[in-house]
């Protein structure tokens, strides 16, 4: 992933050097160099790209397109640099004057879209490879005055807290057991200057969090709880942050198929997104204190696992009947909501790749949004606009809630057919957050992808964490 700084001028030593062009504003070229876009189809449209041939010693000329010039915006910014580092992915040094495509007073978010397309667009994960695809290295952003070097450090803090989930979704599920999430999210909670206390199983069985035992029965790997907590001075308002944490996703009992199962290391997306997000927020000065839980299992299908039919009793003493092992992450996220919200927070947002019916609705580009608050659902909304990780309000239709109805418990943990998964799921998550107000985002199939387009890159996109940072630096009661 390329290192970002900022200069007043293209450095000498940069191998290549962008030049954006506005759509309606190809004419304003050199002619000889109008001439030569016109000829390779360049219109300057979003995110298009053309290398022009360098005299020997120059730095290689990249046109850029950024839409019609009343367009540009911010996103229209964080997809131009995207492409630019895909541009650029075999030089060393690139210097960019993308930034100045916006107003001076629009710097820091121009900063921000511009670091944000080519730390992202450029991220590759290491992890197990001998060698990856050539990315930029170095990233100079033509711009200057005050406050500059403020401005990349929070761009800088946003994109590595994307990259950070990204990592972590990454990983094997083999590796990345409840355990080392454990004690990767303390080593990230110390550098980022937010409290973290971790629960093992005992204390786990103590706080009588039932959901997650139950899930965890299968497993030789032992539970754990991850809570966050981020308290800026003079905060008035309170938010809890909650993220599904499944290491591993075998389905349990009831199995899922070979191919079903082969992605499902990401079933911890969720968690990821609330530890990396949390990571950002001492950079950002956000206003609003934050507390953040993940809980920590894989389900496995070990001698004691969990049985279609039997009931477990969550943290909130309601009884529950597990018809469908498969079914597990609103079981651990049960406990989780409902220790926030025994907390009183002003508002709680759970993120967790929670079901396949999401992405049958929306696609693998949205995540579902469920909310029982319409403010809440609002400031959400915006933020997705604003960062661009789309989300789409779905309903919680109380005429679904009966399918929730057990004849042995307080409730079952599925619906009554194939239809409607994804708002069954959010009626259940439903009955765990009292009276508070809550959203819920169902990642769905968005926390992964598998080709290299706009900010993503095959395997984890590390969906959510912009959007919860966006939403809680610009809070409002």
């Amino acid at each position: 992933m390329p290192s970002v700084t900022a200069a007043s001028s293209v450095p000498r030593s940069a191998t290549a050097v962008d030049l954006p062009v506005a759509a309606d504003e190809l004419g304003e070229l050199p002619p000889e160099l109008a001439q030569h876009a016109e000829r390779q189809g360049f219109e300057g449209e979003t995110g298009q790209t053309l290398a022009i041939v360098a005299d020997e010693g120059q730095p290689t000329q990249i046109l850029v397109g950024v839409g019609p010039r009343d367009e540009v915006s911010t996103t229209s910014l964080r997809l131009a640099a995207a492409a630019l580092a895909r541009a650029v992915a075999k030089h060393e040094w690139v210097a960019t004057n993308l930034v100045g495509q916006l107003e001076s007073d629009q710097r820091a978010g121009a900063i921000s879209a511009v670091v944000e397309g080519v730390k992202l667009a450029g991220y590759r994960y290491r992890g197990y490879k001998a060698e990856s695809k050539p990315a930029v290295e170095r990233v100079t952003i033509v711009a200057s005055g005050r406050g500059i070097k403020a401005d990349l450090a929070r761009a800088e803090a946003l994109a590595d807290a994307v990259v950070l989930a990204r990592d972590l979704t990454n990983e094997p599920g083999g590796s990345l057991t409840p355990e080392s999430f454990a004690a990767k999210a303390t080593e990230a909670a110390a550098t980022a200057g937010l409290g973290i206390e971790v629960w093992d199983e005992k204390r786990i069985g103590a706080e009588k969090l039932g959901g997650l035992i139950a899930v965890n029965q299968g497993s030789v790997n032992p539970p754990r709880l991850v809570h966050l907590s981020y308290a800026p001075e003079g905060a008035q308002t309170r938010v809890v942050l909650v993220g599904k944490g499944i290491t591993f996703d075998s389905g349990g009992l009831s199995l899922k198929t070979a191919a079903g199962m082969a992605t499902m290391k990401v079933d911890m997306a969720g968690g990821a997104a609330v530890l990396a997000a949390m990571t950002a927020l001492t950079a950002h000065d956000v206003p609003v204190a934050v507390d953040g839980y993940i809980p920590l299992t894989d389900n496995m299908t070990g001698g004691d696992a969990q049985r279609p039919g039997d009931v477990f009793r969550a943290r909130n003493g309601t009884t529950v009947e597990v018809l469908n092992t498969d079914a597990e992450g609103r079981l651990v996220l049960a406990d989780a909501l409902a220790l926030a919200a025994e907390s009183e927070p002003d508002a709680i947002i759970d993120i967790a790749t929670l079901t396949g019916s999401a992405s049958g609705a929306l696609g693998t580009s949205y995540a579902a949004l469920m909310a029982n608050d319409d403010d809440l659902a609002a400031a959400l909304t915006a933020a997705s606009d604003r960062t661009g990780e789309k989300i789409w309000r779905l309903p919680l239709p109380e005429e679904y809630r009966p399918q929730l109805d057990s004849t042995v418990a307080d409730l079952k943990n599925i619906g009554a057919g194939p239809y409607g998964g994804a708002l069954v799921a959010g009626l259940f998550l439903q009955e765990f957050v009292a009276d508070t107000n809550w959203a819920h985002l169902d990642l769905g199939l968005s926390a992964m992808t598998d080709v290299d387009k706009g900010l993503t890159v095959g395997g984890a996109t590390g969906f959510g964490v912009r959007l919860l940072v966006d939403t809680l630096l610009r809070w409002s009661n």
